[in-house]
């Protein structure tokens, strides 16, 4: 089997064909493995009419442990993930598998394109070429949707999708697997189409998810760079790029918990004293001048409506 393409899939039914679909598209010894994640819109009825698809049933637990349980039945060499409202580009599989091949890469990587929810293209955004895959990862620049990667099996077998970083499990498991240093590629072509949403309950989190989406954010950085520091790896280029998320990330989290954003903060200016950001500069100088602190209780009395 050349490439096993996991989607997992909770109430998409609207969505899901068409996911399913474009993994048929491909030269290659495919198997689509889908993990109905305890659905009640007749997404398991939609399945077992799928001869080509190979289809998980569990009671609702979760993206996380949907995906591991369809990685460890996954017979392909490679892996993709797919979302179950995102779809692959055509062609793309065998374009990421042949560079893979050609060049015993452990991830190949690629661009995508986006699209409004009635699958209007919006825009393209085109792979970053970067000499450091983790520094890119960390925020040195912009690092595709990993859903347009390919990866080797046998690589990331023992890099689980972890339930304890919620809607950030994609990025844990992202920064997690650059940390063990993959050989990697792209290709030129984007290899996956974004959906983006207008319901808020599909698109943006609440206020309380998007709070634990900054915490989880904060403790993927933290927990990386332990990591880094063990084994020695940890450089200033790695330190300077994470700054570029965390700055920001201080600000978020402040909304909610200004102590833990006042953290962060000191934090980034720990890790490089000379940090300067690029935007944002409005919100620089109220720290410049005011300090963290009072320029966030600040902001927050400015918020009220």
């Amino acid at each position: 089997m050349d490439v096993s393409i996991i989607i997992p899939a909770y109430n998409r039914l609207w969505s899901l064909p068409k996911a399913v679909n474009s993994c048929r598209d491909t030269a290659l010894q495919a198997e689509i493995i889908v993990i109905d994640d305890g659905s009640t819109d007749s997404t398991w009825d939609w399945l077992q009419q799928q001869k080509d698809v190979i289809s998980i049933r569990q009671d609702n637990a979760g993206k996380d442990w949907a995906v591991n349980k369809g990685f460890a039945i996954a017979r392909g060499k490679y892996v993709r993930f797919l979302d179950s409202d995102d779809w692959l580009l055509p062609g793309s599989t065998k374009q990421l598998f042949d560079q893979a091949e050609t060049y015993d890469l452990d991830i190949v990587c690629a661009g995508y394109q986006l699209y409004s929810e009635d699958e209007q293209m919006i825009g393209e955004t085109p792979w970053t070429i970067c000499d450091d895959f983790l520094a890119q990862q960390l925020g040195e620049c912009d690092s595709s949707h990993y859903s347009a990667y390919l990866f080797k099996r046998d690589f990331i077998a023992h890099i689980p999708h972890r339930q304890e970083y919620g809607a950030l499990d994609d990025r844990k498991f992202i920064i997690e697997t650059a940390i063990h240093q993959p050989k990697t590629g792209y290709i030129n072509t984007p290899a996956l189409a974004h959906r983006t949403h207008s319901n808020l309950r599909l698109q943006q989190p609440s206020k309380l998810q998007a709070a634990a989406n900054h915490l989880a954010f904060y403790k993927i950085f933290k927990t990386s760079f332990d990591i880094l520091a063990a084994k020695g790896q940890l450089t200033q280029r790695h330190k300077n790029a994470a700054c570029n998320n965390l700055w920001h990330l201080a600000h978020w989290v402040a909304k909610t918990d200004i102590k833990t954003g006042r953290e962060i903060h000191d934090w980034v200016y720990e890790l490089n004293p000379d940090y300067r950001p690029v935007n944002n500069l409005t919100i620089a100088r109220l720290y410049k001048s005011l300090g963290f602190t009072r320029a966030e209780k600040l902001l927050r009395l400015l918020r009220r409506p």
